[in-house]
Formats: structure tokens, C-alpha cells, sequence
């Protein structure tokens, strides 16, 4: 069992590092916030353009504790509404940031941020967000051509929670290494 998950932790890890840097950064700043593991505006604001965005996104990230307990448990019209109306308005949101460029980077995201009961309505979250006019068109073109068709019609989903949550990781002079 324990090589199974190390093989996994892997796989995510190599998932990561095949995001680009501005990905990268955009799902770690939002892992401090949404798991309120860092002080996000002092790890994260470089701009006070960028500090407002911090401030936008903490604000609607405080709905993920309750939208946690929401996860519908089968496919019942019941329970859409009340769950993917907030989850759509959190990923039109981060869509809108420009870094979450694609559906393998915002599922990698919300994986982690919600958890992974998540997984059977993260298309239909996706698709939803990235097609709403508030995005250049062009971005919309791109989202949606980013999701396959596997994605999209999976008939299962892994109950496996993520191993890997990316952290922030000071930069390190070589000349400071011992050799």
C-alpha cells in the first residue's frame, strides 16, 4: 500500500511541475487561503492590484467550509442547486485571475480545496464558469478546449484523497549550500 500511495504522490507532484509557473504560483496562493494555511497577503501581494484580488478571493473562499459539507452524495436535482450555484460563482472567479488555464489545473485545485467527493461535478462546475461572458472570449475558447472528452463523460470518479498540496518554498542561495 505505502509504494501505491508513494507512486501517486508522484504522479500529482509531476502533475504540478507540468503547470506553468504562473499556475503554479496562482494554486498555491489559493491553497493558503482556502486551507487558511498561510497569511496570504503577506506570502502572496506583490501589487496592491494584487493585493485586492487576495482580498476578493478570501472573501468568496469563505465559503468553502460549508460548501465541503454540501458535496451532493448521488446525482439528485435536489441537491445541485444549493451546491453548484456558490461552487460555479468560486470558479468563475479563479477562472477569471487569468492563471487557471485549463481543467486538469483548476481540478488539480479544487481537489484540494473541497476535497475529493468533489470530483463527479467538477466538469459541469467547470464547463459552467468557463463559459460565462465575464471571460474574453478567447479564454473561454481555450477552458473549454481544454477539457477532454474523458473528463467530461467519466462514469466513475476516485474517492482517493490528494497526497500532494504544494507549498510555498524559499529560494535558496547555492553559495549559502554546504558542499
Amino acid at each position: 500500500m505505502k509504494q501505491a500511495e508513494g507512486a501517486m504522490t508522484l504522479a500529482e507532484m509531476k502533475e504540478f511541475a507540468g503547470f506553468s509557473a504562473a499556475t503554479q504560483r496562482y494554486i498555491r496562493r489559493s491553497l493558503d487561503i482556502g486551507l487558511d494555511r498561510e497569511d496570504a497577503m503577506t506570502r502572496w501581494s506583490r501589487d496592491v492590484v494584487e493585493a485586492a484580488s487576495i482580498k476578493a478571493q478570501a472573501k468568496l473562499y469563505r465559503a468553502l467550509p460549508e460548501l465541503r459539507d454540501m458535496v451532493p452524495g448521488d446525482s439528485g436535482l435536489d441537491s445541485v442547486e444549493p451546491f453548484l450555484a456558490p461552487v460555479v460563482t468560486l470558479v468563475a472567479f479563479d477562472l477569471g485571475q487569468g492563471r487557471l488555464t485549463s481543467f486538469s489545473a483548476f481540478r488539480f485545485l479544487y481537489e484540494r480545496l473541497i476535497g475529493p467527493e468533489v470530483r463527479p461535478w467538477l466538469p459541469s462546475a467547470f464547463c459552467a464558469a468557463a463559459a460565462l461572458p465575464h471571460l474574453h472570449p478567447e479564454l473561454r475558447r481555450k477552458l473549454l478546449q481544454s477539457i477532454s472528452e474523458a473528463a467530461a463523460t467519466a462514469s466513475g470518479w476516485s474517492n482517493r484523497a490528494p497526497a500532494f498540496f504544494p507549498h510555498w518554498v524559499e529560494k535558496v542561495d547555492a553559495a549559502a549550500l554546504p558542499n
